[in-house]
């Protein structure tokens, strides 16, 4: 008999016992006070379901370098993968004289997909819980967002249940106010990936995954990873002059992975391609709600 063979196989064992799963087989949990009204689970290989998912296209926002495109978001072993390449492809948008940045791009160097429930789903208040791991490295920027369904951006609000970048997690809500800088007002929130380490003794926090939160109602939004809290806003000073508050409206979910940009930073350095997974997305909202 191998002796050799039969204690590699030990190892291997030992070694894939010692790895949490990626997909979380668990039953999906109840809270006492509130239904699930929405969730994916991921669980069919190939394209993300139509029925839920649009995908946003081509050169979109802050001067990102991606050109986000549908491939690069696909469902694999109950995952929902956005994957981020370095490639170059000539720009089908370019114009030396376009008016925007994106059109006067002649390359595509990076690809990468957002996917969003614009026009297929939308939510006004609920706990919203994402369970997703990131790639935090140089020049990536993951993000788990809301806008809301009325109004141009900024006037529609949004919230960031989880970004990264720069070594950082922030968690974010945004309103208009013509009063401020750009006419944005920001209730912004920045953890240090080391802060978040000592926290909680995980020098590997990075790498695994976790349960982004948001328990939103119709004066506050609370974010949480892995229960711990990131951000508390209150939401009623965000009211316009017409008696109109963003966060009192339905909003759609956005998941996506840029790369570099205003914030991203440097991707040179950063081996390509890179992964960014969601597990699932639920939604619950309470059970005693208004016209159930």
């Amino acid at each position: 008999m191998n002796t050799t063979l039969i204690t590699m196989g030990l190892i291997l064992i030992i070694g894939a016992a010692g790895v949490p799963a990626e997909k979380d087989n668990q039953a999906l949990p109840h809270y006492p006070g509130w239904e699930m009204v929405w969730h994916d689970e991921f669980d069919t290989d190939g394209r993300a379901d139509p029925n839920h998912w649009g995908y946003e296209h081509g050169f979109v926002r802050n001067q990102e370098l991606q050109w986000y495109q549908p491939e690069n978001a696909f469902c694999k072993d109950g995952l929902l993968i956005i994957e981020g390449r370095r490639e170059i492809k000539p720009n089908p948008a370019y114009d030396p004289n376009g008016r925007t940045w994106g059109q006067r791009r002649k390359t595509i160097e990076y690809t990468s997909a957002s996917v969003l429930t614009r026009g297929k789903h939308s939510w006004q208040y609920g706990r919203f819980e994402i369970r997703a791991k990131i790639t935090a490295a140089d020049g990536l920027w993951p993000a788990i967002w809301t806008l809301g369904t009325q109004r141009r951006w900024p006037r529609c609000g949004e919230i960031d249940i989880m970004e990264y970048y720069r070594g950082m997690i922030l968690a974010n809500v945004c309103w208009w106010d013509q009063q401020l800088p750009y006419g944005t007002h920001w209730q912004d929130s920045k953890t240090p990936l080391a802060e978040l380490i000592e926290k909680t003794g995980n020098p590997r926090w990075a790498e695994a995954f976790h349960v982004w939160r948001m328990d939103w109602d119709e004066n506050t939004i609370t974010l949480y990873v892995d229960d711990i809290l990131l951000n508390e806003v209150d939401i009623r000073p965000a009211t316009y002059a017409d008696g109109f508050n963003p966060f009192r409206q339905p909003h759609y979910l956005l998941l996506n992975l840029a790369i570099g940009g205003t914030q991203g930073g440097d991707p040179s350095q950063t081996p390509f391609p890179v992964q960014y997974k969601i597990d699932y997305v639920r939604i619950y909202q309470p059970a005693d709600r208004p016209g159930k």
